[in-house]
């Protein structure tokens, strides 16, 4: 599960391997682990193949693709991927913002459907190694807690009623959630359920619901065993319950993906929107299983793993893929030590569509949506979200802007007005952050704002002012103003202004000259700007943006204590106030 750091990073074996964790793993591996990795394998196995075609299925291509989604990822992961013990397949997560691609570009045929799913996973997976490369493995960790919550929920609930219709084999038109959520009650009022299908599905959902309290339980592969004998041994395919069907014999091949007079914005958004959910859900899962072995797993060689995978998956005729919530217990719970478990589920996986492929031909298409639909009321997060509402009430609205953006529009305009409405939120809190004026309070070390402690004395001719955010084009006019406020609600004439400058992480150009320019108004009016507790990294920025010549070293103090008794010692303090 760890990322393995070669002894000498300076050789080119080693720096190989730092890109081939899987290759690392295998010459440090283990004789001992070699049986618990084959009996995950093999346990894993019965899990991946349903799962692998009611997720195809949900995302809108045929089952068996689902299968090739499953063996060429999790070969490529095995090699490139950080942690030793991650599940990469088809996921829940992805099925709507993949469906809502392809049923827009299919034009209904099954072949087009594969190419936009294929080309979908190229865009996710360059879109991924790309970010990895340039070490922004970062960047999903700019979505809050209570927007991914929103577009996750949002997700979730686009999914459960894309479902719905396979359920009650009803045919309805794509028209997004809400949509199709009328026409579908208006269906069934009319009486065009198909009680069979129903019937299979409800139950399928009942048996997977019920076993999964139990952890050691396939209760999946139970539930999809039972709905298959129970179709096979009464004849339903008969009755005009629909079935699976055959499935091609033989491995994925290779296939450049192509579509004539395709829309290639919708495809490129896309991939890139479900490269943003699989890395979100990817990086947390990876993470949370290197913690329990006290490990560390490098989240850009994290982004490039699953960028190989993804790409792999493309070129293979395969659809984007992720980290499983689902399959990467099994894998634990069955004893997997290292990728050597990924490699024999996939190979299990291709031995079944060489020498079996229609073990699973009568597997009812109902009991595959209730394996979705099972998958798509765990995605829902409601618990949580009743504590931020207790603690943080517009952020809680702000999850729900986002749900029911996602729940209304569809997966892929939701999931852009997501990322637009966390670089908003980012922004207002670095655009309007707080600052105070700080004063000394009687027994009570250091200097504090005086909005909580309005009795703190201040000093006479001395504006203590702190900025608690970095310094940049959206916030250096705020910061000039309130800074200039501050002198002028002074009692006194101000004679010194130290900003304590802890907090200031960071300044651009802008609020370099913006400092400059409220040096040169403050100079006029006989007013010192200095800084207290600033960081190095910034005072070589304001060295480099040609500010050193204004600012000299004097300027600068150590702590805001430092400060106040280099002003209190200087002539300005002891000049007589006017």
């Amino acid at each position: 599960m760890a990322s393995v750091t070669p002894a000498s990073a300076d050789t080119p074996a080693s720096q190989w391997l730092r890109w081939l964790p899987g290759l690392a793993v295998l010459r440090s591996y283990e004789a001992a682990w070699l049986p618990k990795d084959l009996a995950a394998g093999l346990v894993l196995t019965t899990m991946l193949v349903p799962v692998g075609i009611a997720y195809a299925e949900a995302s809108g291509v045929p089952g068996v693709y689902g299968l090739y989604a499953t063996i060429i990822p999790l070969l490529a992961y095995a090699l490139f991927g950080p942690s030793r013990i991650l599940v990469l397949g088809p996921d829940s997560a992805l099925a709507a913002p993949i469906l809502a691609v392809v049923l827009s570009v299919s034009g209904g045929d099954p072949m087009r459907a594969v190419a936009a799913a294929s080309l979908m996973a190229i865009v996710s997976g360059l879109f991924c190694i790309v970010l990895g490369l340039m070490r922004l493995g970062f960047i999903t960790e700019l979505l809050s807690k209570p927007i991914r919550y929103g577009y996750m929920n949002g997700i979730a609930l686009t999914v459960l009623v894309s479902q719905l219709p396979k359920m009650f084999d009803i045919p309805i038109d794509d028209a997004g959630p809400v949509g199709e959520l009328w026409q579908l009650a208006k269906a069934v009022m009319d009486g065009e359920t198909h009680w069979r299908s129903f019937a299979v599905g409800a139950a399928s959902l009942a048996v997977i619901l019920l076993l999964k309290r139990f952890d050691r339980v396939p209760g999946i592969l139970i539930a999809v065993i039972l709905a298959t004998l129970a179709v096979s041994l009464f004849r339903l395919d008969a009755q005009g319950v629909k079935v699976l069907g055959e499935i091609p014999q033989g491995l994925p091949s290779f296939a450049w993906p192509w579509l004539s007079n395709m829309d290639v914005l919708k495809i490129v958004l896309g991939g890139c929107a479900v490269a943003m959910i699989s890395f979100a859900d990817t990086s947390v899962l990876s993470r949370t299983y290197a913690a329990r072995t006290h490990a560390r797993v490098d989240p850009n060689q994290e982004m490039v793993g699953l960028g190989v995978a993804n790409l792999a998956a493309g070129f293979f005729q395969g659809f984007p893929i992720s980290g499983s919530a689902s399959r990467t217990p099994v894998a634990e719970a069955a004893g997997s030590r290292t990728q050597l478990t990924g490699v024999v589920a996939a190979v299990a996986v291709a031995a079944l569509l060489l020498a079996a492929p229609n073990l699973l031909r009568h597997l009812p298409n109902s009991a595959l949506a209730a394996v979705v639909i099972a998958a798509a009321i765990g995605l829902f997060e409601f618990k949580d979200l009743r504590r931020i509402y207790r603690i943080q009430q517009w952020e809680f609205w702000l999850s729900m802007l986002c749900f029911a953006a996602v729940a209304v529009f569809g997966a892929i305009p939701g999931i852009c007005l997501a990322v637009v409405l966390a670089v908003i939120e980012f922004l207002w809190d670095g655009w309007r952050p707080h600052f105070a004026v700080l004063g000394r309070v009687p027994n009570l070390r250091g200097y504090h704002d005086l909005k909580r402690y309005p009795d703190a004395a201040l000093i006479d001719g001395l504006v203590l002012f702190r900025w608690d955010a970095p310094l940049f084009f959206a916030n250096a006019e705020l910061f000039q103003q309130r800074l200039m406020e501050a002198v002028r609600a002074s009692p006194t004439p101000v004679r010194r202004v130290v900003v304590a400058a802890e907090p200031v992480t960071s300044v651009d150009v802008t609020s370099a000259d913006m400092l400059r320019e409220l040096s040169h108004n403050l100079a006029q009016e006989g007013v010192a700007l200095h800084f207290a507790e600033m960081k190095d990294p910034v005072r070589d920025k304001l060295r480099r943006f040609e500010l050193a010549e204004i600012f000299s070293d004097d300027r600068f103090h150590p702590t805001v204590g430092s400060a106040v008794e280099d002003y209190l010692d200087s002539p300005d303090a002891r000049k007589p106030q006017a």
